[in-house]
């Protein structure tokens, strides 16, 4: 059966079918409705021509062959007493299938009429733009003001202020059609209230403000039925949804398969409010009037004692009162009380306020202090490797796109592809250290202090507490409520408050790395059903899949290691964490001693952070930083001598020192084995049992170590940094005697073995462990773990010393070779330093690995040291203009590629600063070749350096070209037959500016495209072409005329080109011919290539014939399928130069 996808199934056409029914004309014709899947959302859905009331047939998800609808009209068969309805209302209220129809029932009228705070908005807008006549049936004559307006449904912002605030001022004497129900009077009496079906079954909150809280009337003719196959007398007619049997005076349409009726129909005088309607029946006590407005007193409305937790009826008309008639204090008052947000129940109240006072909590000390980074769009892309796998992209720095909105961009990146109820997936990324968790919990403190308002619920959820759960099946309510830091008290009316509103629920998943298997969430199996039991992985895996929580957006921080890239490929936006800049590690250590109480010192301990530089890159770690602060503060204490360690090992070394030699027997040894092993398990927390002893944990604990998760209970621990878990595993590796001395070499991870391939999770190891091993023993390892470990030490420095010596790092990857330049530094050895540096290649490519503030340090250091000349390619690697500045300006960088809008910015600052030295060495240095144009923005970029070059030779009185315009010799245009045609005449207006090009690649795998246009305006530039010696038109759609015309400017060439291809264009014998014509004056060329064209034997015959007068013409490719071969051997026999490959 065809289903919508809000859950509804549209089909009256069975109406017909039953017997209780009949045709008043005798045509025995119905006209049943059926609407398909509808995926545009709710918009497609009501402007489409199905008719409003069918919304409310509800769809029955069991598999049944066929429905039929029963109409019963046996007054004694359909009374029920109050009993029985509340007994029915818990049962449907157990049914997740009913409630969840409800639930969706509920999120279109509230998407409807999402203004209907405003008095009587959202019902106009529905009932006067979805169409009267999809509505109602070809029959029914539509009165002459309603018959006017049968356009699409507009947004409430396109209208006026005076219909936004219309009012019904008359009661009306016709049955009108509300946006829930059709409701009228015979008489002057005001129409009945009647409940919806979200508030019959407690779906919304009890409010005098209640979403239907008034119903837009619409006129129906007495004489008119209300659907083409029913056919109804004149009178009051009322459609109630939801109720499975009805008193007497009431006809009920049964529902899809579950027994519930779908709709019920009242025919009859409606009663005035004063009236009491006489009843065979037992008496059943109507619903209570409103204070202020009249109310119904219908014996056919339930108790509301019967109906517990019901809202006040909804009001269909205000009776004998006009918009006019109010005074304006009234009417001010309604639109305020109107323009309200709902009141939730008290139960959510306090659940929404509990979990504000949690998340408004701030850090007490130096962990309240926060510096906001940047956010930067990411993307992935596949990786240069074999396995084609997706990694995260490494944008140039002038590409990089950041989030200058704040939150609301992050959180709403996704908004204008976002469907209705489609969950929005948006991961946060970055290396550990960067300050990814601090920034979730920012977010929900966000929210908790009511910037976002978008939200109703804020779930923050550590994936480290998730990784802890030791069941077997969780429901969803289970992750919400007792899976978090703090377990909450599980309330299944917040729950169902959840549930009915996912679209404003956030989910944060924080440290999502962490979960074992997350590389399988996309495709794993995850039940629709929230009441179903899953394992973790399974309800996670819903989540992911948009099963579970449809409409929600999902929030995950996560640090981009192993195949986690793969789990990600789908999610809707990522961002990367950018770091500290220079001057945010500074503003960082000044509000740390403004913490402390060492303002005084500010300067001091600015002027310990920039005697270090390469500390002062590292500080780009928001983690490194505030090591750097807490060290730097102890320094401080010891006078104006003290300095700041040259390396990472040496920061840590001084951090734990002190702890070490305070520590008891052992502690040092013990804790670092098991940060060893939780590294090795891809953990960071851990429970109080599994310390060596009590002591040992009273110890971590003491010297700030370890710290308690957050929320977390007592005995759970977590160390305080991921870095100082790194550097305790490197101690580890040091000191341990378990450790093999030839499986040491590997936990360098420079060259990682083939079979069983260490991880390397613990990231920092290799570094940590160079530093430990290669630094002075007193100053080092000795200082932490006293002269004992001296002849260990020695043996395993031994064994890494014979590894790294016997190290090429040319054959080293980009990357690898940064890491083995780190762990040289740190080492601090000058005969491993000069083994590194004397083997770098003299090309050195870093295209497309990062370059971090520490990676350019190191970098710099070496090339300075390696006396010799290197040539550099940057492109790609996210450099910063300091870094780049620092690169390019070293006296043994000869020649170094990098991003042509990253070169733009860096010679406007240093023409603004002048340092014109610098600015001339870039200039010469800098090189665009070859240039390969795949994007608009590279043609772009290119049009701007020569741009420049223009620019400046107009403000200086020689002209001189910039060495990489004037040394350009090859050039590949390659954008497609999309882009190839509109990018193509910018690339013409800049080459003649080139005038060292000596080969110019028009082709490409998808075909440019640029036709005989493109043609001609290329010809026009070969004048300034003189030292073109290839020219490639292959695959651009040429036909006759833009071969002639390359004719007729061939002789431009003449003297200089050498190879020309017109392979698989559209050449006819017209365009052969001018080829033939022109061939004899080309003294220069040597190769021809014509193949795949659509000349016939005809022109091939006039190329053979030029062919003959041409003695410097090598090869003559023109093999076409429009030829036939008989005639390409002739001519081959002729001349053994035309080539038939």
């Amino acid at each position: 059966m065809p289903r919508t996808r809000s859950g509804f199934h549209l089909d009256l056409g069975h109406l017909c079918k039953s017997p209780h029914i009949s045709d008043p004309q005798g045509s025995g014709q119905c006209a049943a409705m059926e609407l398909g899947s509808l995926e545009g959302g709710y918009l497609e859905l009501l402007n489409s021509s199905a008719d409003p009331l069918q919304l409310y047939h509800l769809y029955d998800q069991t598999d049944l062959a066929r429905e039929e609808i029963e109409l019963c009209s046996e007054p004694d068969m359909d009374t029920i007493n109050c009993e029985q309805f509340s007994k029915l209302l818990c049962d449907m209220e157990g049914d997740e299938e009913t409630r969840e129809a409800y639930a969706n029932i509920a999120e279109l009228d509230q998407y409807v009429f999402q203004d209907s705070q405003l008095d009587g908005l959202g019902k106009d807008i529905f009932i006067e733009h979805i169409g009267l006549e999809e509505m109602i049936s070809e029959s029914v004559e539509v009165l002459e003001e309603a018959g006017q307006k049968s356009q699409k449904r507009s947004f409430p912002e396109e209208l006026s202020v005076d219909l936004k605030h219309r009012k019904l001022a008359e009661p009306l004497a016709m049955p009108m059609v509300t946006g829930t129900f059709l409701v009228g009077s015979v008489s002057d009496s005001a129409a009945l209230p009647c409940l919806s079906p979200p508030a019959v079954f407690n779906k919304e909150p009890a409010s005098g403000q209640s979403w239907l809280e008034e119903t837009v009337l619409m006129p129906v003719h007495p004489s008119s039925s209300l659907l083409s196959h029913l056919s109804l007398p004149a009178g009051c007619i009322q459609i109630i949804p939801g109720l499975p049997s009805l008193p007497q005076g009431l006809w009920q349409i049964s529902g899809a398969g579950m027994g519930v009726s779908g709709m019920v129909i009242y025919q009859g005088e409606m009663p005035q409010a004063s009236q009491v309607l006489p009843s065979s029946g037992p008496a059943v006590q109507s619903l209570p009037k409103s204070p202020d407005r009249p109310g119904s007193t219908s014996p056919f409305a339930p108790s509301a004692a019967d109906l517990p937790g019901m809202p006040e009826p909804a009001l269909t008309s205000r009776a004998n009162t006009t918009e006019d008639q109010m005074s304006p204090i009234q009417s001010q008052a309604a639109h305020e009380i109107s323009s309200k947000p709902p009141k939730w129940p008290e139960s959510v109240e306090r659940f929404c306020s509990s979990l504000r006072d949690e998340y408004r909590a701030e850090f007490a000390g130096p962990e309240g202090i926060l510096v906001e980074v940047e956010l930067v769009k990411a993307r992935l892309e596949r990786s240069s490797g074999k396995s084609q796998e997706r990694e995260l992209a490494t944008p140039d720095w002038a590409e990089r796109q950041l989030a200058r909105g704040g939150l609301a961009e992050v959180l709403g990146a996704a908004g204008d592809r976002r469907r209705p109820r489609e969950t929005q997936v948006i991961a946060v990324l970055g290396k550990a250290g960067q300050g990814k968790s601090r920034w979730a919990r920012e977010v929900s403190r966000a929210w908790a202090c009511g910037q976002l308002p978008q939200y109703d619920f804020v779930f923050y959820l550590p994936c480290h507490c998730l990784d802890r759960a030791k069941g077997d099946t969780y429901r969803l309510q289970d992750l919400l409520f007792c899976l978090g830091p703090q377990p909450r008290p599980m309330d299944e009316e917040v729950f169902g408050h959840v549930l009915r509103r996912p679209d404003r629920v956030l989910l944060i998943l924080d440290a999502f790395e962490g979960l074992e298997g997350q590389d399988g969430f996309l495709h794993s199996a995850g039940g629709p059903m929230s009441t179903e039991p899953h394992s973790l992985r399974g309800l996670l895996a819903g989540l992911f899949q948009r099963k579970l929580l449809r409409g929600c957006t999902l929030l995950l921080t996560a640090r981009p290691w192993g195949r986690l890239a793969q789990s990600l490929s789908k999610a809707d936006v990522l961002f990367e964490v950018a770091g500290f800049s220079a001057e945010q590690a500074e503003t960082y250590m000044t509000r740390y001693l403004e913490c402390t109480g060492a303002t005084a010192h500010r300067e001091r301990a600015l002027a310990l952070l920039r005697g270090q530089p390469f500390l002062l890159s590292l500080s780009h770690s928001p983690t490194v930083c505030r090591a750097v602060c807490r060290l730097s503060e102890a320094l401080l204490e010891l006078g104006d001598k003290a300095e700041l360690p040259s390396t990472l090992t040496g920061l840590y070394v001084g951090l734990l020192g002190p702890a070490a030699r305070d520590s008891p027997p052992e502690a040092l040894a013990g804790l670092a084995r098991l940060a060893w092993e939780l590294g090795r398990k891809h953990q960071g927390t851990l429970q109080g049992s599994q310390f060596p002893s009590a002591t040992v944990r009273a110890w971590a604990v003491a010297k700030g170590l370890v710290q308690p998760v957050p929320g977390a209970p007592d005995v759970e621990l977590a160390f305080s940094s991921f870095l100082l878990q790194c550097f305790l595993g490197a101690v580890w590796l040091a000191l341990s005697t378990e450790i093999k001395d030839k499986e040491l070499p590997q936990y360098l991870a420079l060259t990682p073995r083939k079979k069983r391939p260490y991880d390397n999770w613990l990231e920092g190891v290799p570094r940590f462990l160079a530093g430990l091993l290669f630094q002075p023993h007193a100053d080092c390892l000795g200082a932490l773990a006293g002269p004992a470990a001296a002849t260990m030490g020695a043996r395993k420095r031994n064994v890494l010393s014979r590894y790294l010596k016997r190290l090429q790092p040319g054959t080293l990857r980009a990357g690898r070779l940064l890491e083995l330049l780190h762990c040289a530094h740190e080492a601090t050895d000058a005969a491993i330093w000069q083994h590194v540096v004397q083997g770098l290649p003299a090309r050195l490519s870093f295209l497309g690995t990062r370059l971090t503030p520490p990676n350019t340090y190191v970098l710099c250091s070496a090339l300075a040291a390696a006396g010799q000349d290197f040539s550099l390619d940057l492109r790609s690697t996210g450099i910063d203009p300091a870094g780049l500045g620092s690169l390019v300006g070293l006296s043994c960088v000869t020649h170094f590629r990098a991003s042509l809008s990253d070169m733009v910015g860096l010679w406007e600052s240093l023409q603004q600063r002048g340092e014109t030295k610098l600015l001339r060495a870039v200039e010469e240095k800098f090189t665009i070749e070859p240039f390969k144009a795949k994007s608009p923005k590279d043609v772009e970029d290119l049009g701007n350096l020569v741009q420049i070059q223009r620019t400046r030779n107009s403000s200086e009185d020689t002209a001189e070209e910039l060495p990489a315009v004037r040394d350009l010799k090859k050039l590949e245009f390659a954008l497609g037959s999309v882009l190839g045609p509109q990018a193509f005449p910018k690339l013409v207006r800049i080459l003649e500016a080139f005038s060292s090009l000596q080969h110019l690649d028009l082709d490409s795998l998808s075909e440019n495209k640029i036709g005989d246009e493109g043609v001609e305006q290329l010809s026009a530039t070969f004048p300034r072409l003189r030292a073109l010696e290839t020219l490639n038109l292959s695959q651009n759609s040429i036909t006759d005329v833009g071969a002639c015309k390359l004719a007729e400017a061939l002789p431009s060439l003449a003297a200089s080109l050498l190879r020309l291809s017109l392979y698989n264009n559209s050449i006819c014998d017209v365009g052969a011919e001018s080829l033939a014509h022109v061939l004899p004056d080309m003294v220069s060329l040597r190769v021809l290539d014509v193949q795949y064209n659509k000349f016939t034997a005809a022109g091939a015959q006039q190329l053979a014939a030029s062919l003959r007068k041409c003695p410097h013409v090598e090869t003559l490719a023109m093999w076409t399928p429009t030829i036939p071969f008989g005639v390409h051997e002739h001519l081959q026999q002729l001349d053994s130069r035309i080539s038939l490959r």
